[in-house]
This record gives C-alpha cells, structure tokens and sequence, in this order.
C-alpha cells in the first residue's frame, strides 16, 4: 500500500470512529505502528486529525455525532409516527434508497411488505431491517463500516452509487433549517448522503421536531433539492419548529406532518399493509412552486431501471414512467 492509500485509510478510520488507536490502525492497514506514527504525524501536520498517546482523534474543528445507543432512546413515539407516514409514499414495484439513521430504519422495519421493492442502502441496520422480506431486494453499497451508526461510508460507498438511477431517496439527518437545508456533524457521512441524493429523482427527508432550526457541520441536502419533509407535529410552546417549517414550505418543500391528538380522518393503509394510526395522520402543507429536480436524476424508476442493479426488461403496465436504461 501507497503512503498516500495507507494515510486516506486511517483518516478515513479516525473519522468513522472519532478516535483509533496506533495497534488498530497499523492492524488494518497491514503496516508496523512505527510506520503508522509518521502517518499520524504527517496527518496532523494537515490539521487533519490530532495524535494523542496511543492514537489518533478528530481534531477539534469536528463535531463527533451521537452514537447509535444514544440517538435509538431519542424522540421515539416521534420516529414511529414519522416512519408510519412516510411508508404511505412508497409504493410497490419501486427502487428507492434509504440513508442511515435510526429513524430510516423504523422506515425499513415498515418496508418489508412492500412488493417488488428494491432499497438500496449503506446502512447495516436498514439491511438487517429488511433481511427477511421476501419480497423485497436489498442492495448495499461498498464502503469502510462507520462504527457509531452500523453505516458503509467513504470513497467506496461513494464509488458503488454511480451510475444509480432511483425513484427516491429517504434521509435523515443531525439538523435540518430553511437557509441550509439537511446537515450532519459528520463529513464522510454527509459525503455518502451526497452521493444518494445524485441517485434520486425526489427526496425525501425524514426529521423530528427537535431537528428543526439545528444547524450541523456539513451540508448533506441543500433546501432547494428537498422535495419532501416528512415530521412530527411540533409542541404548541415550539415557535422556532413551527417558524422553520413555515420557512420550508415557502421555499417550495412540501411538508407532510404525523399530526396529535384530534387529528381528523380515517387511517390510510401503508403500502406494507400497516394501517396509519388516527393520531399519525398525513396533514400536507402546499407546495408553492415548482422544484428543481436533481441534477442527472429522470423521473420515478422501476426497480430494474438502477444500471447497479443488473439489466432487466421494461417495467409492467403498472409503471409510472419510461424505462430510464438508456441514459
């Protein structure tokens, strides 16, 4: 292995994790820890990541985000309420990519009835969400495995979403505002959700309350390219919630809400024929104004229409849209 190579990998490993040690990264790039040290060292001459004794750390420009134990006991009944609704825009037939988090994977949990349903995912726990649906075919990305949220991330995963042509994308995210659209605290991360979002002709954003008006580190999802917010109804004392979602539909993003209590209306059935609670009813606020798609993204795709995903025939008399294969 290059220097070159074997220094992209421990900053990838430092960034993934938030702290490596010297043993750990001269174990996985195959090299002795002398040789390791004089990476590190080079590395933080960069200002690319901190040594400390023993190790490598984030340098303090960057903010480590919760780890899964920690985000999967926050805003629980919220993240249901969310994941019910936004299965409703999901329909049979479709290829669709789903990003990491805890709230995506009650959104994959909500999936497995779905049929004929291609999800392709970096993230382990939308896989394992997934693993035992029959009618559903899971495709995963490549990637160096980000330890704090079970997600592939880095030039590999990056490099295996070229070419990919999808119907939507479902995201999450550490913080979501009007003026910036989606962000996150971490930048391979939000690098990964980048390259998901070139796949998707639409996309869709899935964030609770408490995200609304927090702004992290790095962008993922710039407003303009939002399609879809789907969320929770905000507490009536939450005025910066509340003020932000009014800002986001101005901007052209179609809100959907999983209202409270009083609620009117009947349950809709999910796609995955989960029926939607009474008090998670969809409530879509109007879109003003026409979105701009995104860039190299065609219209709603079958699933045989990813070029990752092999070469198959048209679509049936159900499709929605041409067979995009050409392209």
């Amino acid at each position: 292995m290059f220097a070159a190579e074997r220094r992209q990998l421990i900053l990838e490993m430092v960034r993934a994790n938030g702290a490596v040690s010297l043993r750990e990264l001269a174990r996985v790039v195959q090299t002795s820890e002398v040789t390791v040290r004089r990476d590190v060292r080079a590395l933080e001459a960069e200002g690319l990541l901190d040594r400390r004794h023993g190790g490598a750390v984030l340098p303090g420009g960057f903010t480590r985000e919760s780890g899964f134990p920690q985000k999967s006991h926050l805003a629980t009944a919220e993240k249901t309420a969310i994941a019910d609704l936004a299965a409703n825009f999901v329909e049979e037939g479709e290829a669709i990519v789903v990003g990491a988090g805890t709230t995506t994977q009650e959104l994959a949990r909500r999936l497995a009835r779905v049929p004929g349903l291609t999800v392709v995912t970096n993230s382990l726990l939308v896989a394992q969400a997934l693993a035992h649906a029959n009618r559903v075919e899971v495709v995963m990305t490549g990637g160096t495995l980000r330890g704090s949220n079970y997600a592939l991330v880095g030039s590999g995963a990056e490099q295996s979403l070229h070419g990919l042509r999808v119907s939507r994308a479902f995201l999450s995210g550490s913080g979501l505002t009007a003026e910036r659209g989606l962000s996150t605290s971490n930048m391979l991360s939000a690098s990964v959700d980048r390259a998901l979002v070139q796949a998707a002709a639409e996309v869709v954003v899935l964030a609770d309350h408490t995200k609304l008006g927090t702004d992290t580190m790095f962008q993922t999802v710039p407003t303009d390219l939002i399609t879809r917010l789907v969320t929770d109804e905000p507490p009536a004392h939450d005025d910066r919630a509340a003020t932000e979602l009014q800002a986001l539909a101005d901007q052209g993003v179609q809100i959907a809400v999983a209202g409270g209590q009083g609620s009117a209306g009947a349950g809709a059935g999910g796609p995955g024929g989960d029926a939607v609670p009474a008090r998670q009813q969809r409530r879509d606020l109007p879109l003003p104004g026409p979105r701009r798609q995104v860039p190299g993204a065609g219209g709603q795709l079958r699933s045989a229409s990813a070029s990752m995903l092999g070469d198959q025939g048209p679509g049936s008399e159900r499709a929605r849209v041409a067979d995009l294969r050409r392209r």
